[in-house]
C-alpha cells in the first residue's frame, strides 16, 4: 500500500509498497520489513500481505509539523481499520473536504478511497501506528451477514462514498491489544499462518463493530449534550496527552469546559471507568506492549508517570498477576 509523501508539493516519496508488490500467487502470505530516512521523517514499517488482507504497522519519528500527500493510483479499494498506539496528528483530505485526527489509544475504521491533503503532527514524540486493510470484496463479504453498523459501512463501500465508523475516535480495548499483539507475535507458518492472521482481523473488526455500537446506545442517553460529550472527549484526550503528570479532576474540569459533577458522572457512562480508573488501565495496557517491544522496564516506568519502578511493578502486578519482568521474558 504505497502513499505519496512529501515535505512539500514539490518534493515527493513513495512510502510502502503496492498491494500488487507481494507474490501472494506464490506465497499465501508474505511478510517484509523496511526502513526510510527522509528529511521529513524517519520510519520503521512491517508490512504484511495475504490474498485478501493487508497489514501494516510501525513507528514514525516525524521532523516537521506538515507533511503534504498526494493521491496514488496502483493500489486496490480497501478499507482500513486504524490504531494509534501512540502520538497524535491530523490529516485534512481536500478530495471530500473531511479532517481526521489520530490520538494515543485511539481506534476507527475508515473508507478513503482517495488522499490528496495535508497532515500535521507532533514532532516530540514517536507515532506509532497498527492497521488492518480488507479488500472491497472480502469487507463486503463479511458486512453482508453482520451487524447493521458494518452494513452500512459497506454501503458507503460500495457505493464509493468516503465514510468511518464513528464519528469520534474509540479507545482501543484491552481485547483489541490483546488482539494486535497476537498478530505482532505470530508463530505459525503456510497455511495455519494465514487462517490465524485472518481470524485475528476479522476479530478486530468485531470488536470495533461492537465498540461503536455499545457507543451509539452511549450517545442517545440524555445526560450526553453534544456539547458535554465533546467536552467528555477532549477531557480523555488531554489525560492520554499528559499521561506522565495528569491534572486533578478540577483542573480537568476547568480545561474541558465542564463542572466536576457532570465531568465524572459523564466520563463514566462514556468510557465505562473512572476518570482515574482509565488513565491506570491505560497506563497499564501501553506499559504491557512497550515491554513486549524490550522497553527497559525502569524506562517504562518512568514513561508512564510512576513515582517509582516499585510503584509501577506494584500496579502492574495487582493488573496482571505478574511482574514486568517475567512479562519482557515471557
Amino acid at each position: 500500500m504505497g502513499i505519496n509523501v512529501g515535505k512539500d508539493y514539490g518534493s515527493w516519496k513513495k512510502v510502502g509498497g503496492s498491494f500488487d508488490d507481494f507474490p501472494v500467487e506464490e506465497q499465501l502470505v508474505t511478510e517484509r520489513k523496511e526502513k526510510y530516512s527522509f528529511s521529513f521523517s524517519d520510519a520503521e514499517l512491517v508490512q504484511i500481505n495475504t490474498p485478501d488482507i493487508y497489514i501494516v504497522y510501525g513507528d514514525i519519528l516525524f521532523k516537521q509539523h506538515y507533511m503534504y500527500f498526494r493521491p496514488t493510483y496502483d493500489v486496490p479499494d480497501m478499507i482500513k481499520l486504524r490504531f494509534t498506539l501512540s502520538g497524535k496528528g491530523t490529516i485534512f483530505n481536500k478530495v471530500n473536504n473531511q479532517k481526521y485526527i489520530f490520538n494515543s489509544n485511539q481506534q476507527n475504521i475508515i473508507y478513503m478511497p482517495e488522499l490528496d491533503g495535508t497532515g500535521e503532527y507532533d514532532t516530540g514524540s514517536n507515532y506509532r501506528f497498527f492497521e488492518v486493510h480488507f479488500s472491497k470484496e472480502k469487507f463486503l463479504q463479511l458486512a453482508e451477514n453482520s451487524c447493521r453498523t458494518l452494513q452500512v459501512l459497506a454501503e458507503h463501500m460500495d457505493s464509493g462514498h468516503y465514510a468511518q465508523l464513528a464519528e469520534y475516535n474509540l479507545p482501543i480495548s484491552w481485547a483489541m491489544q490483546n488482539c494486535i499483539s497476537g498478530i505482532l507475535n505470530c508463530k505459525y507458518s503456510g497455511e495455519l499462518k494465514l487462517m490465524f492472521l485472518e481470524s485475528k482481523c476479522i476479530e478486530l473488526l468485531v470488536l470495533q463493530a461492537n465498540a461503536f455500537e455499545a457507543n451509539t446506545f452511549k450517545m442517545k442517553q440524555p445526560l450526553l449534550a453534544t456539547y458535554e460529550r465533546d467536552c467528555l472527549f477532549y477531557a480523555r484526550d488531554y489525560l492520554i496527552d499528559h499521561i506522565d503528570q495528569p491534572p486533578s479532576v478540577a483542573e480537568l474540569a476547568k480545561i474541558c469546559g465542564i463542572n466536576e459533577f457532570k465531568l465524572k458522572q459523564g466520563f463514566k457512562s462514556l468510557f465505562d471507568n473512572s476518570i482515574f480508573g482509565y488513565l491506570s488501565d491505560y497506563r497499564l495496557n501501553f506499559a504491557k506492549t512497550l515491554l513486549s517491544e524490550g522497553t527497559p522496564i525502569k524506562s517504562v516506568a518512568f514513561e508512564m508517570g510512576y513515582s517509582s519502578v516499585q510503584h509501577f511493578s506494584n500496579a502492574f502486578r495487582k493488573k496482571f498477576a505478574t511482574s514486568p519482568g517475567k512479562y519482557c521474558h515471557s
